[in-house]
């Protein structure tokens, strides 16, 4: 990917997660990278194409993180790993989060199909440690993460070090 490709894509997440999809054109993001319309045009064909080259380059990094609790043996520690993760994101992914997290409300635009795999392997955490419903339980935490990043995003709350002080006795871990 070329140096203006990347900058290209970085302005419009900035400009997707500020002022959200709909809000940002193709010739805001042109102008606020530095770059013609038509270049955008050439790369990444329309706004869907753009959107989803932002979407795509965003799901990689979750994509390793994946790769990278999967590795982990012990499935209590796999757990802690997940769970700790959400309070350890970096401010600098915050519009990549604010963009998804925005894009969950229009249905037409945002696909749940990369959240499978951590569900799975919550799924498969909880059969390992051998709880009754596996299935209800990575919902839950599903559910449980999704109001994290929420709160995270929205407030930053100060108190999120008790809150996960919270989750680990929960889970024995």
């Amino acid at each position: 990917m070329t140096e203006k490709q990347e900058q290209i894509l970085k302005t419009a997440l900035r400009l997707f997660a500020e002022k959200g999809y709909d809000g940002t054109s193709t010739a805001k993001v042109a102008k606020a990278a530095g770059v013609s319309e038509g270049l955008i045009f050439r790369h990444f064909t329309n706004k869907e194409g753009l959107l989803k080259a932002v979407l795509e380059q965003g799901h990689e990094k979750v994509n390793q993180l994946y790769i990278q609790f999967s590795q982990e043996e012990n499935p209590r520690k796999r757990l802690k790993n997940i769970l700790d993760f959400v309070f350890t994101v970096p401010p600098e992914d915050y519009d990549f989060w604010r963009l998804i997290y925005a894009l969950k409300w229009q249905t037409d635009a945002y696909d749940d199909s990369a959240t499978a795999p951590l569900k799975e392997m919550l799924k498969g955490i909880f059969e390992e440690m051998h709880y009754q419903e596996p299935e209800a339980e990575a919902e839950l935490v599903m559910i449980l993460l999704d109001g994290l990043v929420t709160a995270i995003l929205l407030r930053k709350p100060k108190e999120l070090k008790q809150v996960q002080n919270l989750l680990h006795p929960r889970y024995m871990l």
